[in-house]
Formats: structure tokens, sequence, C-alpha cells
């Protein structure tokens, strides 16, 4: 022992629980990731089977040169950017909350401290009293993570798979094995539609090959099975994905998630299904961005943080309606990292640019969140 210094305590050996353990989680990772190793199977698969066997070694008719260099041009444009698009779904990481959401130690020590509901409802609201939070559990409490040990923002989820809360968590897709949020909803977004445009322009150009493959008319060679399984393939997988993509396109078009669609979000005067729709073009635009040179491509433009979203409510508490004249008496010198009340889409900071709430008007609403309901309970919610 040097300086004063005491030396760390050794942690203890890992026992046997302990090692079994560890390996079970590894063995459980490298399982997640069985799905995407099958997807990207076939996907190489396809490309053999496609550019080898039905564009370069089949033999074409005549005049069919012009044609099969447009079909090559065109299946690697789609396969290119099917390949970008699940590859950005699959390794974007799920963004998590930011730090104003987490309970401190002092917070934390307290909440562990308070044995009743009532102080354990005292340290939320204080906590939870400067954030966006709008939405509440059934019971009309605080949503908190017991786990992660923070406030949840709105549409803010935990994932069992992942063991952390996902910012606007749609889903946990096994598929892409990552939590679809608001990192790279967008992404998954494209992953579906252009999968299904590959899967049709497959199908289409390798119809006619089909065909023949039934009436005798393919010559006896390997290429004539690769045809036949390729066209398959293309349309079992065509019919899958155009009912999710079409599910998808519709959540965007109501602003909603899955988790959402099943679970109505509770705000703090009623539950409210379509309480973060604001019209079409503005929840498009929620999802892809304002410039639309973006929209096609698989690079992150979606609006706002991922912790707070405006809304289609305004005075959500009937203490907001009653009380306009306290707004004007707040000081003007404080700053907020976030909205002050949901506003209309004509409203949200957002989706404008221009800045249409008011610092005063924020200082008020800021001292009524998590205030306004004294019935307020911690409840966990996943």
């Amino acid at each position: 022992m040097r300086c004063g210094k005491m030396a760390a305590p050794l942690p203890p050996p890992a026992g046997p629980a302990g090692a079994w353990g560890g390996v079970r989680r590894r063995c459980q990772r490298l399982l997640y990731w069985v799905p995407v190793l099958f997807i990207s199977s076939i996907l190489c698969w396809s490309y053999y089977a496609y550019v080898t066997q039905l564009c370069l070694r089949e033999c074409p008719p005549p005049g069919w040169a012009a044609r099969r260099v447009v079909c090559l041009v065109a299946y690697h444009i789609f396969f290119m950017l099917f390949v970008w698009s699940y590859w950005k779904t699959i390794f974007t990481l799920p963004m998590n909350p930011s730090k104003e959401f987490h309970l401190s130690y002092s917070d934390k020590e307290s909440l562990e401290r308070e044995p009743r509901g009532e102080s354990q409802q005292e340290v939320l609201r204080r906590a939870a009293k400067d954030l966006p939070i709008y939405t509440r559990t059934m019971s009309g409490a605080i949503r908190y993570c017991d786990r992660c040990h923070l406030v949840k923002p709105d549409r803010c989820h935990h994932c069992s798979v992942c063991d952390k809360c996902i910012l606007k968590m749609d889903h946990h897709c096994p598929w892409v094995n990552n939590c679809v949020g608001f990192s790279n909803y967008k992404f998954f977004l494209l992953f579906l539609a252009y999968s299904l445009l590959y899967c049709l322009f497959i199908a289409a150009t390798d119809l006619q090959y089909f065909i023949k493959f039934w009436t005798n008319g393919l010559p006896d060679t390997q290429a004539k099975f690769h045809i036949m399984f390729l066209f398959f393939a293309a349309a079992m997988f065509s019919v899958s994905l155009s009912s999710l993509f079409g599910y998808h396109c519709w959540l965007v078009s109501k602003n909603k998630s899955t988790l959402e669609v099943f679970r109505a979000p509770i705000f703090r005067h009623r539950t409210d299904k379509n309480g973060f729709s604001l019209g079409f073009s503005k929840n498009l635009r929620q999802v892809f961005g304002d410039e639309k040179k973006y929209w096609l491509l698989p690079v992150f433009s979606s609006l706002g943080d991922g912790c707070s979203f405006p809304t289609c409510l305004v005075n959500q508490d009937p203490e907001q309606a009653s009380t306009p004249g306290g707004l004007n008496s707040t000081s003007k010198s404080e700053n907020h990292l976030f909205p002050a009340k949901p506003l209309r889409d004509s409203q949200s900071h957002l989706l404008t640019d221009t800045p249409s709430w008011s610092e005063t008007s924020a200082k008020a609403e800021k001292d009524k969140v998590g205030m306004s309901n004294p019935a307020l309970t911690m409840e966990n919610e996943t």
C-alpha cells in the first residue's frame, strides 16, 4: 500500500453458475444471428441464380442481349439498395433516453429508501417536472423503468431482448437482430420497400422462364432448377413483404408504432390513439424528414430527437385552460431543452422553422408537468 491509497478488492471468483450463465448468454447472442444469416444466404443464392444461371448461362432468344443488359443493371440497383437498407437496419444502434431522463444518485437512493407509495410518487414527480412527459401508465402513473432507473420519455419502451429502453420503440425484429425504433425506423421501412421491389422484379423477369419450365421449353440443365426455385422464393416473399410493408405504411400515415396500436398512448387527460397524429403530410415528414432528396436513401433524416414529440393535443390538463393569465408572470431567463407543451401541427417546433412557443409559457407549463394529477402512482411498464 503506497501514498495512502487502499488497494481495490479483488472481485470474487466466478462460480460454476456464473460461468454457465455467461456461456448461455453468449450462445443466445449467437442464436439471435441465425435469422440474419438465413436472409443473407437466401440473398446470396438469389444473386447467383439470377445473374449467373438466368442471365449469363441461360440461352436467351434472338435479340435478347439488350434486354439482358437492362435487366442486369436494374437488378443490381435494386440489389444494392436492398443490401444497403438492410445493413443500416441491422447495424444502426437503437437510441436510448438522454441523461436528463435518468434519475440522479440521490433520487435513486430516495426511491429505494422510501417504503411508501406516496413518498415514491413525490420522488418521481420531482424528477419528471422539468421533462416533456405527457403520457402515463394505465393507472395514471409516471412511466418509470426500474431496470434502467429512468423516467421513460413518451413513446419509449423497455426491450426485454436488448435489456434497455428504446426511444420510439416499434418492435424487436428477429430478422434484423435489432430493435426497430427512432434511430432506424426509416431504414426498416426502406428495407421492406426495396426487398419487395427486389422480389417483384425477380418474379416478373423470371416468369416467362418459369412457364417454359412447365411446358418443357427449357433445356435440361442445372439452370432450370435454379430458375424454378427462384420464382417460387420471389413470389412467396413478395406476398409476405407486401402485407408487412402495407401495414407499416399505414402506421406511418397515422404516426403510430406497432406497440401503440396494441396499447393506445394514455395522456394525462385521457387515452387517445391518434394523439401523435399531425396529418398525413407531417406524419410522413416526421419519419423521412423535410428534404425529399434523402427520402429514398438509407441515410438518417427523421425529425426530432426521439425524446419529445409534437401532438395534436392542447390544454391536456383542465388547469391549463383555466389559468392562462399566470403564464405572464414568469421569468424569461430560463432555457429549455424541450418544448413546453404539446402543440398542434401548425405550431410544432419539430415540423416548422419558426418557433411558436414562448419561454414564458414554457416556464409555467414546466412547473406543472408531473404535478397536475395528485393521484399519480409509480408503475413499472415494459
